[in-house]
């Protein structure tokens, strides 16, 4: 059971403690389990939530010596410096091995403690030129959702904390997995875009129906030859208008979301069967064995042998087919 801890502090915001929880708190009879959740504070009793009511914390700082992950939901003012002790016990816990993760403001925390220096970096897009000018040693990104190292993760907005918490499961327990999680949630299994999208009001140009009928039907036929004109004809337009409606709403290309898709479908098939490369290749319209393994290469960083090996088990029995070459 890998042990998920959220650090809280007074004045805490309730939402971004709901992200955590929600993906890491909740047992569900049809997964597995996996994670168990906590939460502790610096100083245990009643801490004030920014939404009126108390939480009683019963764990002090103690709990994050024996935790594999400790997530940081938010930190509120973000100029405030967290306490010598809590500074020592993130220190600590990151020094030991543990994985360090925050949510919107709590980058600040990490900030604060030095753990982001050298590192790139994200929060709430109203707070990325703060967190850069309080901290010019952290390489700030003001676009992405999120920033995984492995060892330390940060996320933009609150909404974002929950695109990392889903990600952090799929990189765990693997993308059915995760994706389990997200519908139970009613949220998309891998959000596509950066944060950007949602700085400013949209435009009239940009008010012109939503996408979800066309992605649902490319979804359906990934399998077959589609292209960003044959998505066009599908709308009804030209390939440059969708393009637009596509940035527009999703912040990225047609072809950056077809091929999104299309790799998730391949990580599904890897993780449930045991079919052939070129099979799992041809059912996710990636086209060949070869294609497959650049894609996952590039994507993933692994290739689909060495991801099927490390989450077939979880979903499916019987040993894995053997590796295949590298790309």
């Amino acid at each position: 059971m890998h042990r998920v801890t959220a650090l809280v502090r007074p004045g805490q915001s309730t939402f971004e403690l709901a992200c955590a929880a929600q993906v890491f708190g909740i047992q569900r009879p049809e997964l597995p389990a996996a994670y168990t959740f906590g939460v502790c504070t610096e100083h245990p009793g009643p801490v004030p939530t920014r939404a009126g009511y108390d939480m009683l914390v019963t764990d002090g700082l103690d709990a994050l010596t024996h935790t594999d992950t400790v997530i940081i939901p938010g930190w509120l003012p973000p100029a405030d410096p967290p306490s010598p002790a809590v500074t020592d016990a993130l220190r600590r816990a990151h020094a030991r091995g543990a994985r360090l993760v925050s949510i919107c403001s709590g980058a600040f925390a990490l900030a604060h403690a030095g753990l982001l220096d050298g590192r790139t970096a994200t929060t709430h897009w109203g707070l990325t030129a703060e967190l850069a000018t309080r901290f010019p040693h952290v390489h700030v990104d003001p676009d992405v959702l999120y920033v995984d190292h492995g060892d330390l993760a940060t996320s933009a907005g609150a909404g974002a904390g929950i695109d990392l918490c889903i990600h952090l499961v799929r990189r765990d327990q693997g993308a059915r997995h995760a994706a389990h999680i997200a519908r139970a949630m009613v949220m998309p299994p891998h959000r596509e875009g950066g944060q950007l999208q949602y700085t400013a009001p949209p435009r009239p140009a940009q008010i012109d129906g939503t996408l979800a009928p066309l992605l649902d039907w490319a979804t359906a036929r990934l399998a077959e030859p589609l292209t960003v004109e044959t998505m066009a004809a599908r709308a009804g337009q030209s390939a440059r208008t969708l393009t637009r409606r596509f940035i527009d709403q999703l912040g990225i290309s047609p072809g950056q979301w077809l091929l999104a898709q299309r790799i998730a479908a391949a990580q599904d098939l890897l993780e449930t069967s045991d079919l052939p490369l070129d099979a799992v290749a041809r059912r996710s319209g990636l086209s060949s064995a070869t294609n497959l393994r650049r894609r996952f290469h590039t994507a993933l960083g692994t290739t689909p042998g060495a991801y099927r090996r490390a989450f077939r088990g979880r979903t499916t029995k019987g040993p894995a087919p053997a590796e295949e070459p590298a790309p």
